[in-house]
C-alpha cells in the first residue's frame, strides 16, 4: 500500500460522527426597522453606492449615453435594452477591457450589504468580476434582514452557479493598507427599484 492509501485509508477511518444540522428559529434573527437603510449605510461603509430610483429610466439613459460614448459595456438586464448575449462566449482576455457591467440581481441582504446573484443573471461568470465598475440593479421589496431570510428566498441548487457580492474589490493583505479595486470591480453601484 503507497504513503497515499495509507493517509487517506487512516483519514477514512477517524471521521467525526456527523451531527445534525441545528435548527434555527428564524422569528429570533436579527431584524431592522428599515431593511433599505441597513443595507444602504451598511454597503456605503465597505465602499459600494446606493441608489434608490423609482425605475430603470436613469439606467436605460446611462447605458445609452456609455455605448455612444464608446465604453465597452456588458448590459444582461433585458429591461434596460439589448442583452449583450455574445459576452456569454467571450474569453477572459476579450471581457479584461470592459469598462462597466449591468446585472440584475434577485436578492439583498440589509446585514452584509450582500446581493445574491444566479449565473443565468451575469451571462457570463467573469461579468461582475471582471468589469471596471459593476452596476446591480434590485428591487427594495426584495432586500431582506439576513442571510437566513435571503436563503430562504433563493434555490441554491437552481444553476450551477451564484454568488454574494457585496460592494467593489477590497483587499488589506499588502501592508494592511486597504486598496479598492484590486483583484475586481472597482466601483459597485446598486441602484434598488423602490
Amino acid at each position: 500500500m503507497s504513503a497515499r492509501e495509507n493517509i487517506l485509508k487512516a483519514i477514512a477511518m477517524n471521521q467525526p460522527e456527523l451531527a445534525e444540522l441545528p435548527v434555527i428559529d428564524i422569528a429570533s434573527t436579527i431584524r431592522y426597522e428599515d431593511s433599505y437603510t441597513q443595507f444602504k449605510t451598511v454597503l456605503e461603509s465597505i465602499g459600494g453606492k446606493v441608489e434608490l430610483i423609482s425605475d430603470l429610466t436613469v439606467l436605460k439613459e446611462q447605458l445609452i449615453s456609455d455605448r455612444l460614448n464608446g465604453k465597452f459595456v456588458v448590459n444582461t438586464i433585458e429591461t434596460l435594452g439589448d442583452v449583450d448575449e455574445k459576452a456569454a462566449f467571450l474569453s477572459a482576455f476579450e471581457l479584461e477591457k470592459v469598462e462597466k457591467g449591468y446585472v440584475k440581481g434577485t436578492v439583498g441582504v440589509a446585514e452584509n450589504g450582500a446581493v445574491w446573484i444566479y449565473e443565468s443573471q451575469m451571462i457570463n461568470r467573469l461579468v461582475p468580476f471582471i468589469c471596471q465598475h459593476l452596476i446591480l440593479v434590485i428591487e427594495k421589496k426584495n432586500i431582506v434582514d439576513n442571510l437566513h431570510q435571503a436563503y430562504e428566498k433563493i434555490d441554491v441548487s437552481k444553476e450551477g452557479f451564484g454568488v454574494f457580492i457585496a460592494g467593489p474589490s477590497k483587499t488589506a493583505d499588502i501592508e494592511q493598507s486597504l486598496v479598492i479595486g484590486a483583484h475586481g470591480a472597482r466601483s459597485a453601484t446598486i441602484y434598488v427599484i423602490a
